[in-house]
């Protein structure tokens, strides 16, 4: 009797400490692919904002990280008709308290980038992802003369799972470590 009522406290304490939300303190590996899907571009009625990573952190070169999703990117090439727009990972606390990160790609112009926006992470009992995205045309004065935008809110992200976010003609894969 004794032998059962510890396996059964054990089983307790495991489901107890699987099922509580993670420390506020935890970092995590974020990777984040942008991809234009098959079709045709949908622009946006409004052009990216000037102010588009206000309030959002830069990812600095001590967050940067290796990316491990390059079978998955791979897979998105020209041939099967996508194209990978942006491909990034870096590391950040995830807390209950939303944290917004910048993330760009290409060649920064007036203040813009080809691909810009921010990403806005919580975690209670599972990641929730906002998402806030603009892939930018330039005329050839460098302003900005078309967008694409992604503005999603409250997706759930599992740990350790791939998760897409679809949106029109652009496509998100994004994976919490």
């Amino acid at each position: 009797m004794r032998a059962f009522q510890s396996a059964a406290l054990l089983a307790l304490t495991l489901l107890t400490l699987a099922s509580a939300p993670v420390s506020a303190n935890d970092t995590y590996k974020v990777e984040v692919i942008v991809f234009r899907q098959p079709g045709e571009p949908i622009p946006s009625s409004k052009l990216a904002p000037e102010g588009w990573s206000a309030g959002a952190m830069a990812i600095s070169k001590e967050q940067s990280r290796e990316t491990a999703l390059n079978q998955e990117a791979a897979k998105l090439s020209p041939e099967n008709g996508y194209e990978v727009l942006l491909h990034q990972a870096w590391s950040q606390p995830i807390s209950e308290t939303p944290n917004s990160v910048a993330i760009s790609n290409g060649e920064q112009q007036l203040g813009h980038y080809p691909v810009e926006g921010t990403l806005t992470f919580s975690q209670g009992r599972t990641f929730k992802v906002d998402t806030q995205l603009w892939v930018n045309q330039f005329d050839s004065s460098g302003l900005v003369s078309a967008s694409e935008h992604i503005k999603k809110t409250g997706s759930p992200v599992t740990r350790g799972k791939l998760t897409f976010i679809d949106y029109q003609s652009l496509g998100i894969l994004i994976r919490i470590r």
